[in-house]
């Protein structure tokens, strides 16, 4: 057999070479793959994670607005209600004294530029606990308010029963008054048998009654007083001697001076004579009255008065002497 027919030894014995650029090809495509698919995935994840942080800053936004308006609302209600009661405002400033640590708390709270969930909850449990105090004072201030009504009440009352008894009072003192004038009115002394007379002095001590005016030394004056109604004491008796010219006489050694009467107002009087009085009894009363000037021819004129009132009057007339008196 000729060797041109069989192949050529070498070129029989090595196997025909792999190429594996595929293969290399495929897991770096594969390994492409999935880093872009993490990559893509996990920018899902960051993108949801993002969202769902922004609604949570959102919701936590929403709350923090919603309680500072409900702060808000508390502090103006609290502060009104303390502006217009100046009771509570003492009392918020005196009892509760942690209100304004309070508020202060929850200012910090809300305001705090990334307030937490736990921030905000704090925030919340102190707003309510404002609002309980604001409910207590609510029910403080209508305490009061009732103590204020019932006292106001009470102290009308009180005026209306002191007008009453202001007016009875009044009406009783006025009646009082006018019994008491009354009375006093008829208490003044009565007086009756009025008698005077011109009296001479002799030099032995002896008297006599005489109608010469050149003889008279002085006036005895008599008359009997009496009247149930007025009381035992002394009793001021007021002459009120007048001349034949009808001028009253008035002397320092009589004891001249001025009375008020009712009737005929301030009146120049002689002279005053006590007298003890015992309720109910009649008394005779009897004075000299000696005025130092003589005696003028003419007739004198004898007044009495007794609690501002004239009880009494009489009169004596002198005549002039003769040659031999």
């Amino acid at each position: 057999m000729s060797a041109s027919n069989y192949p050529s030894a070498t070129s029989s014995s090595q196997p025909p070479k792999k190429d594996n650029r595929g293969i290399i090809y495929g897991v770096l495509i594969a390994a492409l793959l999935g880093t872009w698919g993490y990559i893509i995935f996990d920018k899902s994840k960051t993108k949801e994670v993002i969202q769902q942080k922004d609604v949570q800053y959102a919701s936590l936004d929403s709350v923090r607005n919603q309680l500072l308006t409900d702060y808000q609302a508390a502090e103006i209600r609290l502060d009104k209600m303390t502006s217009e009661n100046a009771k509570l405002d003492s009392l918020v400033k005196t009892r509760d004294k942690d209100v304004s640590t309070m508020r202060s708390r929850i200012k910090t709270l809300i305001t705090k530029q990334n307030a937490s969930a736990a921030d905000l909850a704090e925030a919340r449990k102190l707003i309510n606990s404002l609002n309980g105090k604001i409910e207590e004072y609510v029910k403080e201030i209508e305490r009061l308010q009732g103590e204020n009504q019932q006292l106001t009440a009470d102290k009308q009352q009180l005026t209306t029963e002191k007008q009453q008894l202001t007016d009875t009072l009044n009406t009783k003192i006025t009646e009082n008054k006018d019994l008491t004038s009354k009375v006093d009115v008829g208490s003044t002394l009565n007086a009756s048998n009025f008698h005077i007379a011109a009296i001479n002095e002799k030099k032995n001590g002896k008297e006599s009654e005489t109608s010469k005016a050149k003889r008279a030394d002085k006036f005895r004056v008599s008359f009997d007083v009496e009247n149930r109604l007025s009381t035992t004491g002394t009793k001021d008796l007021y002459v009120i001697v007048s001349s034949p010219e009808g001028t009253v006489i008035k002397e320092d050694g009589l004891g001249s001076g001025t009375v008020t009467t009712r009737e005929e107002g301030e009146k120049d009087f002689t002279n005053k004579v006590s007298i003890d009085y015992e309720q109910g009894k009649r008394k005779n009363v009897s004075f000299d009255l000696k005025q130092t000037d003589k005696y003028k021819p003419g007739t004198y004129k004898v007044e009495v008065y007794q609690n501002g009132f004239k009880i009494g009057e009489g009169s004596v007339t002198l005549k002039k002497g003769g040659l031999f008196g």
